[in-house]
């Protein structure tokens, strides 16, 4: 009985580091497609693959988050200025936050988001969303970026999407780095020692 036991208890041990394993390996491999295109919020195309010079710190949101989005992009705001401290901020790395929601975050509500939380139109911190005359491929681009990562996404029919709760961080071809969780657990210092260890 007790090798059965412990037959059963390696065997477990066993998926369970496979699981890991999997989602490891997934991760390692996550890249978003160098053409996916969107628009910033100055109506400018935005593409992947155009730039090869700055590590990503990626966020998906959308503007009528009540809680998770907000406080993320609050945090990131702090980060950014202990990275301009550094003088690293917008020419070794960048960050890029992109809406699930492109019907309604137009680029003049991304503008809008962006004055919220006082984020200075610099060139270091782009806000992307669709283009608002063709929704279905915005929302294909969109998902193209998400995807990669298994960043999942829906919207339940009252407005409030059910979203994944992670931010990324990809290297200059846009390959997964590490992923951090956002909101209240979003750990600013952990963010800012995985960037400065990737850059230096």
């Amino acid at each position: 009985m007790r090798k059965i036991v412990i037959i059963c208890v390696a065997a477990i041990g066993i998926g369970i580091a496979a699981g890991i394993s999997f989602f490891i390996a997934r991760d390692a491999l996550a890249q978003i497609p160098g053409d996916v295109e969107l628009q910033t919020h100055n109506n400018e195309e935005f593409r992947f693959g155009d730039d090869h010079t700055k590590v990503k710190l990626i966020e998906f949101i959308y503007t009528h988050c009540p809680d998770i989005c907000p406080t993320t992009t609050q945090k990131m705001a702090m980060l950014k200025e202990d990275l301009k401290e550094k003088g690293v901020f917008g020419k070794e790395v960048e960050f890029i936050t992109i809406t699930i929601d492109p019907y309604r975050d137009t680029p003049e509500v991304m503008k809008n988001y962006m004055k919220m939380f006082e984020i200075e139109d610099d060139g270091g911190w782009l806000f992307l969303t669709g283009d608002a005359s063709n929704l279905k491929k915005s929302h294909e681009q969109i998902r193209k970026t998400a995807e990669p990562f298994q960043f999942q996404y829906k919207d339940p029919g009252n407005g409030f999407f059910i979203h994944s709760t992670f931010t990324y961080l990809v290297n200059e071809n846009n390959r997964f780095i590490e992923k951090f969780p956002m909101g209240n657990d979003f750990d600013k210092q952990a963010v800012l020692k995985e960037i400065l260890d990737e850059i230096e």
